[in-house]
């Protein structure tokens, strides 16, 4: 018997800062009918905007993925739309009166958990999806690459590599999305120290805090740039843990920022706006390189129809 599509049954409301703006957002994802999607509208700007959760309408993946359409914009999208996938929501019209979905703790964890208090329920359609008939991938010169080949069901293994003494060499893999919540949706973003300075001078983490991301220190720190730090983040103390992170916030898992890395390819995938079968391989995947898949992904049902 096919699976049915489901919905939200019941309005679930979230707010919190945007990472890149620092602006309070408001979110109400409400139940929305059969083959809708998600869907974002920008209740705050005028004519209410509503912009389709699809590859194609990807303009931007610096430190996130940025949807356009129909004069409106969304920003940091991934997390959210990964927990949609993780408890199984096909159709969804989600209200922001903001430009970006909040950052929360910086994993899908609030929001699996605003999902799941809500419950789904299931529709008259069947669930919409597509199976991989043939190898797609997407690389680059620097040894990126995420490819998506046959299989019977969805899975997906990824591979991170860094240079980094701290990190080192990662793996984690997804058997099944029914796995999303307990293996995945609680591990946070990570960020090395560094660049996390370079961002906060440059006021492009207006909404970040140390509470949000795994931050990595694989560079000599003194005291002075320590200090610095705690007065930026308005923390008491922050010191660096042997393992090469700050004290700021505990690691789920030894292998967190892979798993992480993993959540964001759910999230970007979810752009293929169907459901997936077939196995995802990332090697040191970002952004850019998930939505450019799903684009190829949504080539190939645009031309299977």
């Amino acid at each position: 018997m096919a699976e049915k599509q489901r919905t939200v049954a019941e309005v679930v409301t979230l707010s919190g800062k945007g990472l890149h703006s620092g602006k309070q957002v408001n979110l109400v994802i409400k139940p929305a009918g059969e083959n809708y999607g998600y869907r974002f509208q920008r209740v705050d700007l005028e004519g209410q905007p509503v912009i389709r959760a699809l590859a194609e309408n990807v303009v931007s993946t610096a430190r996130g993925t940025t949807l356009q359409e129909n004069g409106g914009q969304v920003m940091t999208i991934e997390h959210l739309c990964a927990a949609l996938q993780g408890v199984g929501v096909d159709n969804t019209h989600i209200e922001i009166d903001g430009p970006e979905v909040p950052i929360m703790d910086g994993s899908s964890k609030y929001f699996i958990q605003g999902l799941k208090a809500a419950g789904t329920v299931e529709q008259l359609e069947d669930r919409n999806y597509f199976s991989v008939t043939e190898k797609v991938v997407y690389r680059e010169d620097n040894g990126v690459e995420v490819s998506i080949e046959p299989a019977d069901s969805y899975s997906i293994d990824v591979h991170i590599d860094f240079n980094s003494k701290v990190l080192g060499k990662q793996q984690a893999r997804l058997g099944s999305l029914s796995d999303f919540e307990t293996e995945i949706s609680s591990c946070k973003t990570f960020v090395f120290l560094h660049e996390l300075e370079f961002l906060a001078q440059n006021n492009l983490i207006k909404g970040g805090d140390v509470d949000n991301a795994l931050i990595i220190v694989d560079r000599p720190m003194s005291q002075e740039q320590l200090d610095r730090l705690s007065q930026l983040f308005h923390k008491p103390k922050i010191e660096v843990l042997p393992e090469g992170y700050l004290n700021n916030t505990e690691r789920t898992f030894e292998n967190e920022p892979a798993r992480h890395k993993l959540l964001d390819i759910v999230g970007d995938l979810a752009l293929a706006g169907v459901h997936l079968k077939g196995k995802v391989v990332a090697n040191k995947p970002g952004h850019h390189a998930n939505t450019e898949l799903a684009k190829k992904i949504r080539q190939l049902i645009t031309n299977h129809k």
